[in-house]
């Protein structure tokens, strides 16, 4: 299916069956309305309503590999024999949809303390983009106080920090039933931040990158959550303890697209027209909060897509560590973007006309006593007072700009370049 054949069908006033995200997402793309769409078959389990494909006993007379209609076609139900009528006269039960990542795991923000175990000269020589699963273990205290010890697997992830940190990102791979009655239950392969440098000023990275995933959440819940952890890092050669440092885990793409109601498009090459126009403009905004220009909503790079059933494709924005907020001393900028510095800020979403734009000020302006807050909460105050001022601060100065007209303007409608 492309665009032209799907704006063909759809201009001949005909229905499109579409069987999968992608799919569904070119036939949006093409101006085909959800209503004129029959959905067929939905990855998240949910169960379509019945179509029946009817052969009418009509020879084309063309090469038999290509005939579809004669009585005897194996591509649908003939007429003649009954069987059309019996198929659609057929009743079953239709079961409840199951969702397929429930978990509470990022229902409370107290940190968790817990260790991993693994080979760790093995884990930071893992560079490859498809690096293989390592054997592990992860330990943490159960409900009842037990401690409980959980065989997992982890590989390595990432681009920068895979390459240049002491510890490189890792997913988790929980296997299937192990995580009944701990902490851990309902993940599957969740992702783990963990520390670049093995010393304390890193650690308040770490946590300026997990205030902006917590500040995302405020603005919208099309967004990953996070918890903090407190991870002691074990190598299992020797035994010895590595390190014990703060890291973050994340929701998992396909739970956050489940909470939405939708499921992921691993698809690149979206531009405007592809997403929804609200989400989109608040997702710019938002990284142009956090000073982050490290992002391609085209190239699917630290963006990533959810498809609702309608049809709409919502972006969602993750890895902060190059933003501005953060100010990790390796962050760097594209040379080809017109700023030399990440705390310098640069608006790279979408153009928008200002009644637009204040809508979603609006959204910022209404969160600004929250977001604040999250700096003086339990974990807000694990950041030394310098890095909170330094944020609190530099916060000040995106809402003095979207609250003067004609800063707002310069930055977000002059300065726009789509």
């Amino acid at each position: 299916l492309c665009r032209a054949m799907a704006q063909l069908v759809h201009d001949e006033g005909m229905c499109i069956d579409v069987a999968t995200g992608g799919e569904l997402h070119v036939a949006r793309a093409a101006g085909v309305p959800a209503d004129r769409l029959d959905a067929l078959h939905a990855e998240d389990g949910e169960v379509a309503r019945a179509v029946v494909r009817v052969t009418p006993g009509v020879e084309a007379h063309t090469h038999e590999y290509v005939m579809t209609g004669q009585v005897d076609s194996k591509f649908g139900f003939g007429l003649a024999s009954g069987a059309a009528a019996g198929a659609a006269g057929a009743q079953s039960a239709e079961p409840p949809r199951e969702r397929k990542h429930v978990t509470a795991f990022f229902d409370s923000e107290t940190p968790l303390t817990m260790a991993l175990t693994t080979n760790i000269r093995q884990i930071r020589n893992d560079k490859k983009d498809e690096a293989p699963w390592r054997d592990a273990t992860i330990s943490v205290a159960g409900a009842n106080g037990n401690q409980a010890v959980l065989p997992i697997k982890v590989r390595t992830r990432g681009i920068w920090r895979l390459n240049n940190c002491e510890f490189p990102p890792i997913r988790l791979n929980f296997a299937r039933g192990s995580t009944k009655g701990t902490p851990f239950e309902g993940l599957d392969k969740p992702k783990l931040v963990n520390y670049c440098r093995n010393n304390d000023r890193f650690e308040q990275y770490l946590l300026q990158e997990l205030q902006l995933y917590r500040i995302y959440q405020l603005l919208t819940p099309i967004s990953h959550r996070a918890r903090l952890v407190r991870m002691t890092y074990v190598d299992s050669a020797s035994g010895k303890t590595h390190a014990s440092r703060l890291a973050i885990f994340l929701e998992e793409p396909d739970a956050m697209a489940e909470r939405l109601g939708g499921q992921m498009l691993e698809q690149q090459g979206a531009v405007k027209a592809d997403l929804d126009p609200h989400q989109n403009l608040l997702f710019g905004v938002f990284q142009y909060f956090a000073a982050n220009t490290d992002w391609s909503t085209l190239m699917l790079h630290n963006v990533e897509l959810v498809i609702r059933p309608d049809g709409t494709l919502l972006p969602v924005a993750f890895d902060f560590d190059f933003a501005g907020a953060v100010n990790a001393p390796y962050a760097t900028t594209d040379p080809k973007l017109p700023i030399r510095h990440v705390r310098q800020r640069l608006y790279r979403g979408i153009c928008a006309p200002p009644d637009q734009l204040a809508q979603i000020f609006a959204v910022f302006n209404e969160k600004k006593d929250a977001i604040y807050a999250l700096y003086r909460d339990d974990i807000g105050k694990l950041l030394l007072p310098e890095f909170t001022r330094e944020a609190l601060k530099y916060y000040d100065e995106f809402y003095e700009t979207i609250n003067d007209p004609k800063k707002a303007r310069r930055e977000f409608v002059e300065g726009c370049r789509e």
